[in-house]
């Protein structure tokens, strides 16, 4: 019997092989079928985006389910791909893979998704999940030397920290290559190659801005609470402060972040913060009924208490840029966490007088 291969028509199933062996103690050649290695798995997937991945996604944007925004690590295939397709990599953060899928329309291509534990390929590149040893596991774990005959892989550029190419080649056969920075250019990408514009990391405002909902999300419950807490210790204005400074650390800081001062985010938040918490402070020294110190000291608790609120939330935004560093959010922690916590103190102090005072005097 010849040796003979089969595919299934979705090219789902996987490569399937016979082989003949000599009978020499019969005298003769019988074909024998050989103990075949478990087919390559191939799971089809499509570049269509239907209205629940979308609704998936914004629930993604705004913190809600995070953990599940998962696929199965594994190889797909889109569309109808074959021996010679391209081979992209990516994370099983379902973002990631949905934003690479749905910029591949009308392309026939192999997907291989790397088991990040559902972070994106960025954030898992340097906690080292999507790196050089998941790479080449997931590899051999598709045997996708059986699917391709070609070695290449086309992996995203901000993947690069995670993965040491010439250790992919070496232990898998498999060249590593680059792709550009956004799923959006891939068309041209593969069409025309690689462009210097292509290399670029860029952070728009509308970059930026897709960001603040999931951080209002996230830190919104404990503005609320604050603000419900400083209503009855300051009253109204150092309630909506409080909310004010959370939408100025988020919002307005990610519109903003060009153009405030210093290239620390830290100071860049004292700087908001100061402006927003200093209106509200003036607003209830104006507007408070109070007489003497205490209207005094009130004004100095929001000014003093709300500004770090803002530049917190300022430095954390780090984590969320292309323009900052590990070192460089290290020396922002030594050097302005302490302040902040005893700004917060100072006016918590403040604010815990007045009322104080003012429940005393009647």
């Amino acid at each position: 019997m010849p040796a003979e291969t089969t595919r299934s028509t979705a090219e789902t199933e996987g490569i399937a092989i016979l082989g003949l062996a000599d009978d020499t103690q019969s005298g003769g050649t019988r074909p024998a079928v050989l103990a075949p290695e478990p087919d390559p798995v191939v799971w089809p997937t499509t570049a269509e985006l239907t209205s629940a991945d979308r609704w998936r996604h914004v629930k993604a944007r705004l913190g809600r389910r995070r953990d599940e925004q998962r696929v199965r690590p594994g190889l797909y295939g889109l569309g109808q791909p074959d021996a010679q397709s391209p081979v992209f990599v990516t994370s099983n953060y379902a973002l990631s893979f949905d934003a690479l899928r749905s910029a591949l329309t009308g392309r026939h291509a192999y997907i291989l998704v790397l088991d990040t534990l559902g972070v994106n390929v960025w954030c898992a590149a340097g906690k080292g999940t999507f790196g050089t040893d998941e790479l080449v596991r997931r590899i051999e774990a598709t045997g996708l030397e059986r699917v391709v005959t070609h070695r290449r892989l086309i992996l995203p550029q901000l993947g690069a920290p995670g993965v040491a190419a010439h250790e992919v080649k070496r232990r898998s056969g498999f060249a590593v290559t680059y792709g550009p920075i956004r799923a959006a250019d891939l068309a041209a990408y593969l069409d025309h190659g690689i462009t210097p514009a292509m290399r670029q990391v860029t952070f728009t405002f509308s970059e930026r801005m897709v960001l603040a909902p999931i951080e209002v999300v996230h830190y919104g419950p404990r503005a609320l609470l604050g603000a419900v807490v400083l209503l009855f210790l300051g009253g109204p204005w150092a309630a909506l402060g409080v909310v004010a400074a959370l939408l100025a650390g988020t919002v307005l800081f990610a519109a903003l972040l060009p153009w405030l001062p210093s290239r620390e985010f830290s100071v860049k938040g004292f700087v908001l913060g100061a402006a927003v918490a200093v209106l509200f402070a003036l607003l209830d020294y104006g507007l408070g009924g109070q007489t003497g110190w205490v209207r005094v000291a009130r004004a100095a608790a929001i000014a003093i208490g709300l500004t770090p609120v803002t530049a917190y939330l300022a430095f954390t935004f780090t984590g969320s840029t292309p323009i900052t560093s590990l070192s460089g959010v290290r020396r922002e922690m030594s050097r302005y966490l302490r302040p902040m916590v005893g700004l917060v103190a100072v006016g918590a102090i403040l604010m815990l007088a007045t009322a104080i005072a003012r429940w005393i005097g009647g």
